[in-house]
């Protein structure tokens, strides 16, 4: 085994005698406020029984009873909130201004990489983000695999992670690029064309691993060139068709309206970012029941690295992104919670709501963005995004009123994953 193998399990190796060590057979919440099952209002006076892994009961603490071996916590002064979702994440990225994409992707070893995302994890799950889609590795192969396998297993703390490995890019179509062409540069993705080729690539993936798919259905050709479709119909229909033989959806990324439509008559789960998607598009979405993930804070991420500064006036990325969501909130398109996490620093994960409400959403709906919304897309709906008898025991409990103000989600001191405590800062 190579050392820096042998460093990361040794990093790895204390955090999971730790986990092991806050397996409860019982827990009773008391005090704190509930978010109620719909995620509209704040139940007063309630309390929430959890026995292993799931939620067994939640009602007038008066009516709750646990057994003589369960632990009490009266968490008086807090709000309980579902586990938060993520679902457009780069656990294996980090931000930009402290080390370029391509630097990140050319020049760092796979296991620095993977080392990084073993913090990122832990940095994401105690920020109250229990459940992640992490969209593609970029270069880092089937890392998150790995991950959200230690993950599961127990080795390393961390979200519960949805992979899907190595993204799917057209030929010329991806970076890193501006390469003399002599040169065969690696890619962040998985670089695969044609049906056929498409199809071998997605049973690769799901070999690997893969709990989604991801395709880049348009990009620029070039850099400064702007975004083209980079798959056909028929391409793009052989993907959705390849990964629902396996049961696995499929992610989109998609910033103009021919890749959005190819990609919604393909059958996509969800389309990723939607820059600069008009409001006929984002209507045929919403006709396809397919959900936007609008990663709004990446782009405010990439707006600061360039000089911007929030309080001056908008710079053109800036207004785009308020223009999209507000033809997005208009159309009526389901909208979760999908950061871009990894453009900018993992555990700020929050930021992307507290967009949403700032572009003007309110912050109840963005509360079920990251909740109620998130679970449906990634068809956990009866497991995560409420607190209600038999669902797991990912709660958060936070200070302050996250319907009236997003902000207060920042502000955990509590989360429980699976029943387990994470995190508990009391």
């Amino acid at each position: 085994m190579r050392l820096s193998r042998w460093v990361l399990f040794v990093l790895a190796l204390t955090p999971s005698l730790a986990w092991a060590q806050d397996k409860q057979s019982g827990l009773l919440l008391t005090g704190a406020k509930v978010l109620d099952p719909a995620g509209q209002t704040l139940l007063e006076g309630y309390g929430v029984l959890i026995v292993g892994e799931r939620i067994a009961k939640v009602a007038p603490a008066a009516e709750v009873t646990a057994s003589a071996e369960a632990r009490s916590f009266d968490l008086s002064g807090l709000t309980l909130v579902p586990g938060l979702i993520d679902a457009h994440t780069h656990l294996l990225l980090y931000p930009y201004d402290e080390t370029s994409w391509n630097d990140q992707v050319l020049k760092e070893s796979l296991e620095l990489r993977t080392v990084r995302a073993v913090a990122a994890a832990k940095a994401t799950l105690e920020a109250g983000f229990t459940t992640l889609r992490d969209l593609g590795t970029e270069g880092a192969g089937y890392a998150d695999v790995a991950l959200r396998d230690a993950i599961a297993m127990g080795i390393v703390p961390g979200p519960r992670v949805l992979a899907s490995t190595r993204a799917l890019v057209a030929t010329g179509c991806y970076g890193p690029m501006g390469f003399d062409p002599r040169w065969d540069v690696p890619k962040g993705a998985q670089v695969a064309d044609g049906v056929d080729g498409l199809r071998k690539a997605v049973r690769q993936q799901i070999a690997a691993g893969a709990d989604w798919i991801k395709v880049y259905a348009d990009y620029r050709r070039k850099p400064g060139a702007p975004s083209t479709p980079t798959y056909s119909q028929e391409e793009l229909n052989a993907i959705v068709d390849e990964a629902r033989s396996a049961d696995l959806p499929v992610a989109a990324h998609a910033t103009i309206d021919e890749a959005i439509r190819r990609s919604v008559l393909a059958a996509v789960t969800t389309i990723e970012h939607g820059s600069n998607a008009s409001e006929e598009i984002f209507t045929l979405m919403r006709e396809h029941e397919v959900v936007l993930c609008p990663t709004l804070a990446a782009g405010e991420a990439i707006a600061r690295y360039a000089g911007w500064e929030p309080g001056t006036p908008d710079p053109p990325r800036i207004k785009r992104s308020k223009e999209m969501f507000a033809r997005a909130l208009e159309s009526g398109v389901a909208i979760a919670c999908g950061s871009d996490v990894g453009v900018f620093a993992h555990g700020d994960n929050v930021r992307e709501l507290e967009l949403m409400v700032a572009y003007g959403m309110s912050p109840g709906q963005a509360l079920q963005a990251a909740t109620i919304t998130a679970a449906r897309l990634l068809n956990k709906q009866d497991d995560l995004g409420r607190i209600a008898e038999g669902y797991l025991a990912d709660i958060v409990a936070v200070r302050g009123n996250p319907l009236e103000d997003p902000s207060s989600l920042r502000n955990v001191v509590i989360v429980l994953k699976d029943g387990r405590i994470a995190l508990d800062r009391r």
